[in-house]
């Protein structure tokens, strides 16, 4: 059986943009159970370590809101670009946005495989925290021409 993988990317940005902390015990459905995800702050290779991550993040910030902005395909790889926008639990009252791109590689189900996250963490986490924030800007004064 062909799986059509753009009908198959269409269902996981859906499910990517509409994500909740109950929907994430259904992940499964998008996820291979083998699957490898790789971002700037985590790596892990399981889709129950996946749904872990995605565990914290709503533990962690408050309404967190992915926005699919581009999807390109290309046989059985995409590219995802998204911003996602959250409220921080701890340290920034304002909404804050990741901008971000996801490489993925579907598998023969048409589930994902492989998904490596690349994302600026200096720019949209780091440089924001109080003290870090400054050691940043103090370093880059420094090192920058």
């Amino acid at each position: 059986m062909d799986i059509d993988h753009a009908a198959a990317l269409t269902r996981l940005t859906r499910y990517i943009e509409t994500l909740t902390r109950q929907s994430v015990a259904n992940l499964g459905e998008f996820y291979t159970p083998t699957v490898y995800f790789k971002s700037p702050l985590h790596e892990v290779r399981s889709a129950a370590e996946l749904a872990g991550l995605f565990d914290r993040l709503f533990e962690r910030v408050d309404v967190p809101r992915f926005e699919i902005t581009a999807t390109l395909l290309q046989h059985n790889q995409a590219l995802l670009v998204w911003n996602l926008h959250f409220h921080a639990k701890r340290w920034i009252d304002d909404e804050q946005v990741i901008h971000g791109a996801s490489h993925l590689r579907l598998a023969v189900d048409g589930r994902i495989a492989y998904q490596r996250d690349y994302w600026d963490a200096t720019e949209d986490i780091y440089a924001k925290l109080p003290v870090m924030g400054r050691v940043l800007a103090w370093l880059r004064q420094r090192l920058l021409p």
